[in-house]
């Protein structure tokens, strides 16, 4: 089974949506990933009419490009932002539903100071329980990724454990638990594979504080390795690239989805 590939706005934020359905089928890309909420130019927003949520799913469907995901910045560790957190999230499920998007992307989000880790998956947990069954109704699967204070694949896993519902998942960005919480390629998929539903990729290399962006092979990270374990598990979700403030499209989509096909034996 070959993996399905796809890649997020920020590749293109001033391409508007048909200009990134094009580049898709230009360069053999299955789906697209928008990136709301970050002023890129194809105009997918909360705040849309239900007219044009029906035109962009439509334009989707005659392109043959799938829009794989949405991809958000809400967020739940901080109790204070609870509610408001909770209303955005119902929101955009509900715009990933209307555009045919089967999946949401979120944020664990950043600690408050001192709140204890336990007190923290706790919290999450019951954030994201209050949204399940509204993101079930809605055919969508929110995605919490695997970033800022949620990179320890084993603090992830622990609030899947206890949402414990279909309709929550994680979105694995490969790099982040590797870079950030020292977890081996193998040890953060065996232990996030039971609620994989997205992944993300991007390759780079630790300077000072920063990772600095490379093709795919010239980094740190083991996109190879990533490869044998999806398809060895027998993922059908999609492998999208998150690419930001880096090259030109026209340079590195193409690049990058060659390198990923060569790992697969393509």
């Amino acid at each position: 089974m070959k993996l399905k590939y796809a890649f997020m706005s920020f590749s293109c934020p001033q391409a508007n949506f048909d200009e990134m359905l094009a580049l898709a089928r230009r360069y053999g890309y299955d789906g697209v990933e928008p990136r709301i909420d970050a002023s890129h130019a194809h105009g997918i927003e909360v705040n849309i009419s239900g007219n044009v949520r029906r035109e962009i799913q439509q334009k989707a469907i005659d392109a043959d490009v799938a829009i794989c995901c949405v991809a958000t910045s809400c967020r739940f560790a901080d109790p204070q932002d609870t509610e408001q957190a909770l209303d955005l999230t119902r929101r955009c499920i509900d715009l990933a539903a209307d555009i045919g998007a089967p999946r949401l992307r979120v944020f664990g989000g950043a600690l408050p100071q001192g709140m204890p880790r336990e007190e923290a998956i706790t919290h999450v947990a019951a954030s994201l329980s209050q949204i399940a069954t509204h993101a079930q109704q809605r055919n969508v699967t929110v995605c919490v990724e695997t970033h800022d204070d949620w990179c320890d694949p084993t603090h992830m896993a622990e609030v899947m454990k206890r949402v414990n519902h279909p309709a929550i998942a994680v979105n694995w960005d490969i790099m982040h638990p590797v870079r950030q919480a020292g977890a081996t390629m193998d040890q953060a998929f065996q232990i996030l594979k039971p609620w994989i539903r997205h992944v993300h990729i991007h390759d780079g290399l630790k300077r000072l504080d920063q990772v600095v962006l490379k093709p795919i092979g010239q980094g740190e990270i083991d996109h190879r390795r990533a490869v044998e374990l999806l398809r060895d598990a027998h993922y059908d979700g999609y492998v999208s690239g998150e690419w930001i403030d880096w090259e030109p499209y026209e340079t590195h989509l193409p690049r990058e989805l060659a390198t990923m096909k060569t790992y697969e034996g393509q």
